[in-house]
């Protein structure tokens, strides 16, 4: 009996300390996320949407070409450095891969999959099988962001992350024998992008915030808008795409490396002014920075269909005001199913917590982590 007592009660001194760690706990601040890379997120997955909507319109369209050069020319680089920003603390421990694998494997497999199975029924190739080795439209990224994100502890070891990065790419550009298997020659090519992302720290985005790089941003990018406009008779657009070899662009093969440091140098400085206009106090659009991974795989089944319904038909739509309506139609779609509805509906297969899936010995981090 009396050993039942002493084993219910715990001595006091135990006790002072279990208080005094749930002090600690209630009185430790929760972390907030950082109002400045979720509106940076966001308005990078306008633009990616945008970018979409505009494609149909650019042939016969100087102008919306030139827009259309011009945001693919830092939309996805700045959305792939601030990836690499995110994956600086990846580590492979059991918690990180764990959640590598509840937010991009497993987000990779359902997409791909029903990306694939909606292409079939909108007849574009409706013979074209389930591969998870060839990512369709959109889940390239995925594919990609779970090759960069393994090999991150690498990058923090070595001594030139970044020209290393280079050396990397550059030859990615020389020869198309490197396949579709995951998309690698888009994985390796947009490389140097992530391994930046991994080398930056909080002082060099407050750098391009300043009130003098805001102001100077301004006649940067109309200067680059400008450039894009002349570049468009006079340069293949794809080479931002960075998803093909200099032989597959119909250009000679000194040009891969080349222009691998001529499109990351240009894509770095629009990113610099990208991030130099985004707001760093808190907006209406904040909140919904933390859902640019729902909205980014869910607008491309949209876009799509837009096609498919014939939504690009009417002549109106290849007018100056079409181009506007199909931006701003886009800009309202992706931010629709960046809201938290569409986050819970979607949850499951994009952020599933799986816990069935593994040892209850390592807790899966919370949903909703800044991914990039």
């Amino acid at each position: 009996m009396s050993d039942t007592v002493t084993t219910a009660r715990p001595a006091a001194g135990a006790s002072r300390a279990v208080r005094g760690r749930e002090q600690g706990a209630a009185a430790r601040p929760v972390r907030q996320r950082d109002a400045f890379f979720d509106n940076a997120k966001y308005l990078a997955i306008v633009l990616v949407a945008v970018g979409h909507a505009w494609e149909p319109l650019r042939p016969g369209s100087r102008a919306v070409t030139a827009l259309y050069m011009f945001v693919y020319a830092f939309h996805m680089p700045a959305f792939i450095i601030v990836s690499g920003y995110f994956s600086r603390t990846f580590d492979g421990s059991p918690g990180r891969l764990k959640r590598l694998v509840t937010g991009v494997v497993v987000p990779y497999v359902v997409f791909e999959t029903a990306y694939t199975l909606f292409t079939r029924w909108t007849s574009e190739d409706p013979d074209r099988p389930v591969s998870l080795l060839d990512p369709l439209y959109l889940t390239w990224f995925l594919a990609a962001l779970f090759v960069w994100r393994l090999t991150t502890p690498v990058w923090r070891h070595v001594r030139w992350p970044l020209p290393t990065a280079f050396v990397v790419a550059m030859p990615a550009t020389l020869s198309p024998s490197l396949g579709h298997d995951l998309d690698l020659q888009r994985t390796l090519q947009f490389l140097p992008y992530f391994v930046l992302g991994l080398l930056l720290r909080p002082e060099h985005f407050r750098l391009v915030r300043r009130p003098k790089v805001r102001v100077l941003a301004v006649p940067v990018a109309v200067c680059a808008l400008g450039v894009a406009y002349w570049a468009v008779p006079r340069m293949n657009y794809a080479w931002f795409f960075h998803a093909d070899s200099a032989p597959e662009l119909a250009a000679p093969l000194w040009y891969g490396p080349v222009m691998t440091l001529a499109t990351f140098g240009c894509s770095a400085v629009l990113v610099a002014c990208f991030l130099a206009w985004v707001p760093g106090r808190r907006t209406w659009f904040t909140a919904l920075g933390a859902g640019t991974l729902y909205g980014y795989l869910l607008h491309g089944f949209v876009a799509q269909a837009a096609e498919y319904w014939g939504w690009y038909e009417p002549a109106w739509v290849h007018r100056p005001v079409g181009a506007v309506v199909a931006a701003l139609v886009a800009a309202v779609v992706v931010t629709a199913l960046c809201t938290p509805p569409v986050r819970r509906v979607f949850r499951c297969v994009t952020e599933p917590g799986m816990a069935w899936a593994f040892g209850r010995g390592n807790a899966l981090p919370r949903p909703g982590d800044a991914r990039g």
